[in-house]
């Protein structure tokens, strides 16, 4: 073949097999899953089979199949048949197994079978990042500094609005602070959410959606009328008073409002840029001044729900960890179990790139502490 770069005669047989540990680099990321598994637990984490049978056919080892399946979820490898056939080809496996193939069938009951483990297994990874004070600031789920996943929940509600205070509740313990801020998009937005946060000791940051078309029909905003709270009356733009009328209990979420409006409405020369009724009524929450409070926050930081001050967006969503388009399970057990490997694989990317591998490699070994 002239001057080109040859490759070894296939049917030439070695004196000495090459040993398998040389085809891995030291600083391989498939040696930070091999350790950290390694530290873990199984059994108290919740896993079948730690202990083996004393009768029957031998099993595979929990550890086995769970560091398949992390090396799967960190090199975009979900599916069950994929990683069986990566197990009888893939060298970095081959040393991760120690030459184990298990079939995709073993797999994927290893999976539905331990899915309360496999969550655990999230956990204790997180405790692990908040042992190295990689936590600074909590945006609901994810740190604002090191962009690390704190908590995730898989849910199959349809709207975001009932999410915010038990997320960041979530957030929060997982870091082991007694306050956190929690920076969502107006998609979050409820009012008793917000409320339930602020009992928690959390600064909710939530933009107001904005439904009310006075604004965009050329109308005075809500924002125009000042509320006076000695006198428990509005500031109207024309420079009247809009007083309290009657209390009101609305009947989707048992939220108490009052109602104001002024007597000067009908005769008021800026009628037509307030309101096509008779009266601008102005309804105000029995905790509006949370939601007040909340909007100053907002106002000092104008650029709160845009960037990070890394310049990167606060809430991730499943398919933007690794390109995924959609969940390889079904149920929503089996789908929560496949979201925490996919933020486990995603922490722990994040955890080599900070620490660099050396410490991310002694950081495994918290991991059974």
């Amino acid at each position: 073949m002239g001057r080109f770069v040859e490759g070894a005669d296939r049917s030439q047989a070695t004196l000495l097999p090459e040993c398998l540990d040389d085809f891995i680099a030291e600083d391989n990321p498939t040696r930070i899953v091999d350790a950290f598994v390694d530290e873990l637990e199984l059994a108290s984490l919740g896993f079948e089979g730690a202990t083996p049978a004393a009768t029957g056919r031998p099993s595979y080892h929990p550890a086995v199949l769970l560091k398949i399946y992390i090396y799967g979820y960190l090199n975009r490898l979900q599916s069950s048949r994929r990683l069986e056939r990566e197990c009888q080809r893939n060298v970095e496996l081959m040393w991760l197994t120690g030459r184990l193939a298990p079939d995709f069938k073993t797999i994927a009951d290893f999976g539905r079978s331990n899915e309360g483990g496999i969550r655990n297994v999230c956990r204790r990874f997180v405790m692990i990042c908040r042992d190295l004070k990689l936590f600074t600031q909590a945006i609901v789920a994810v740190d604002t500094r090191h962009h690390l996943i704190v908590t995730h929940e898989v849910t199959n509600v349809g709207s975001d609005r009932s999410q915010l205070s038990p997320m960041a509740k979530a957030a929060r313990d997982a870091m082991g602070k007694r306050k956190i801020k929690a920076l969502v998009d107006r998609g979050y937005f409820s009012a008793p959410e917000i409320k339930a946060c602020d009992d928690a000791g959390i600064a909710a940051m939530v933009p107001k959606a904005q439904t009310s078309s006075a604004k965009a029909d050329g109308r005075f905003d809500r924002a125009g009328f000042i509320y006076i709270a000695n006198d428990d009356q509005y500031l109207c733009p024309a420079g009247q008073r809009a007083t309290y009328r009657y209390t009101s209990l609305e009947s989707a979420n048992l939220l108490e409002t009052h109602t104001y409006w002024s007597s000067a409405c009908p005769r008021c020369p800026l009628k037509s840029q307030c309101t096509p009724a008779d009266y601008r009524r102005i309804s105000r929450w029995e905790h509006e001044a949370v939601l007040e409070a909340m909007q100053l926050r907002l106002d000092r930081q104008l650029d709160a729900m845009t960037t990070t001050p890394n310049g990167r967006t606060c809430v991730r969503h499943p398919q933007t960890l690794d390109g995924s388009t959609h969940f390889q399970t079904r149920g929503l057990g089996h789908v929560a179990a496949e979201m925490s490997l996919h933020v486990l694989a995603y922490n722990l990317k994040r955890v080599i790139r900070i620490l660099g591998f050396v410490d991310a490699m002694r950081a495994m070994k918290l991991a059974g502490a």
